[in-house]
C-alpha cells in the first residue's frame, strides 16, 4: 500500500513530456526555463520524415505534374487578427482562401500565417537552400477540405496540412505589402497579445504570381510540436524581399516572455535529415535559356541558310 502511494505521488509531481512546455535553443540558455528545447520536443519530433531539411538543387527531381497553385481568395482585402503566440507572430486566415492544383490530392484551407526569423540575415529560416538560410521565413499553413463521409483514415491521412513556405530575404527597398504586419508588431510584443493588421491582403505579402511558377515539393512534418508527420511542403525558390528595417521590427518588438527580457528571435528549428525521401521541384520554365547560346542559334541559322537558297 505504501508503495502505490508513493508511485502516485511521483505521478502527480512529475509533470510528462507531453505536458512541458517546450522553446526554442535560445529560450533554454535562461538559467531560470524549464522548458523543452528541441533535442527534447515530444511527439512525433524524433520521426523519420520531420521538416525543415536542406534543399539540394540538383539532386530534386523535375515533376511536370508540378503546375503553379492556383490561389483562391488570396486578394481578398481584410484586416487580419494577429497575435504573439509565445513562440511566433501569427495571423488567422479562413474564409474563402484556399489552394488547389500544382498536384496537391485536394482543395486545402487557408488557416494561419506565421514567421520564424533571427536579427541576422542568413539565420532566420527552418529550412535552407544548397546550404543557405535567409533572414526570415513564412508559412502560410492549409488544411485538406474533406467531407462529412471522410473515414478517420483518409483524416488522419500524411496529406491532411498543406503549408506554403516562402524565403525572406533584405533588400534596399521598404516592402509596402509588409508593412500592415509590421506596423502592428509594438501592440503585441508580449505573449498572447492579439490586434488587427490594417486592411491588406495576403496576395500583397507574395512574390508577383508570374514568378511562383517555381518551387520545391516534399513530405514532411509540422516544425513544432507535436512535429506530426502529416504535411505535403511546397517550397518556393523565389524569395520575398523586405526592407532590413522592417526586418529588424520583428526581434526588437516582440518577445518571448510576459516581463520583455527575452526578445523573440531565432525561433527555429534545427534542420533535419532527409532519410529517404526524395525532393521534387516543378518543371523550369524557359528552359531552353539555360542552353550555350551556339546551341539556341545553329538550328535556327540552318533554318535561315536553307529557307535563303530555296
Amino acid at each position: 500500500m505504501q508503495l502505490l502511494l508513493a508511485l502516485l505521488v511521483l505521478a502527480y509531481v512529475a509533470p510528462s513530456t507531453e505536458d512541458s512546455a517546450w522553446c526554442y535553443e535560445i529560450q533554454t540558455k535562461d538559467p531560470n526555463s524549464h522548458c523543452l528545447g528541441p533535442k527534447e520536443w515530444p511527439g512525433d519530433c524524433k520521426g523519420g520524415e520531420q521538416s525543415p531539411i536542406n534543399i539540394v538543387i540538383s539532386k530534386a527531381k523535375v515533376n511536370p505534374r508540378l503546375t503553379p497553385i492556383v490561389f483562391v481568395g488570396y486578394d481578398q482585402k481584410k484586416q487580419w487578427l494577429i497575435r504573439n503566440n509565445q513562440h511566433s507572430v501569427e495571423m488567422s486566415l479562413g474564409g474563402g482562401i484556399s489552394i488547389t492544383g500544382g498536384d496537391l490530392p485536394a482543395q486545402y484551407e487557408a488557416t494561419q500565417l506565421h514567421l520564424h526569423w533571427s536579427e541576422e540575415k542568413n539565420k532566420g529560416s527552418e529550412h535552407s537552400i544548397d546550404g543557405k538560410h535567409f533572414a526570415m521565413e513564412m508559412h502560410i499553413v492549409h488544411k485538406k477540405v474533406t467531407s462529412s463521409s471522410s473515414s478517420n483514415k483518409e483524416q488522419d491521412s500524411r496529406d491532411k496540412i498543406a503549408v506554403l513556405a516562402f524565403m525572406v530575404e533584405i533588400g534596399e527597398k521598404k516592402n509596402e505589402g509588409f508593412q500592415p504586419l509590421v506596423e502592428t508588431l509594438s501592440s503585441i510584443s508580449k505573449p498572447n497579445a492579439t490586434t488587427t493588421v490594417r486592411e491588406s491582403s495576403l496576395q500583397d505579402l507574395l512574390p508577383p504570381s508570374e514568378k511562383l511558377h517555381s518551387y520545391f515539393r516534399y513530405q514532411g512534418s509540422l516544425t513544432t510540436p507535436n512535429c506530426d508527420e502529416t504535411v505535403i511542403w511546397t517550397v518556393y525558390k523565389e524569395t520575398i524581399k523586405i526592407h532590413k528595417d522592417q526586418f529588424l521590427e520583428f526581434s526588437k518588438k516582440l518577445y518571448y516572455d510576459k516581463d520583455q527580457k527575452l526578445n523573440m528571435k531565432d525561433n527555429v528549428r534545427p534542420l533535419q535529415p532527409l532519410g529517404k525521401r526524395l525532393v521534387l521541384r516543378s518543371h523550369a520554365t524557359r528552359q531552353l535559356l539555360s542552353l550555350p547560346l551556339p546551341t539556341l542559334l545553329v538550328p535556327t541559322l540552318a533554318c535561315l541558310v536553307a529557307s535563303f537558297l530555296q
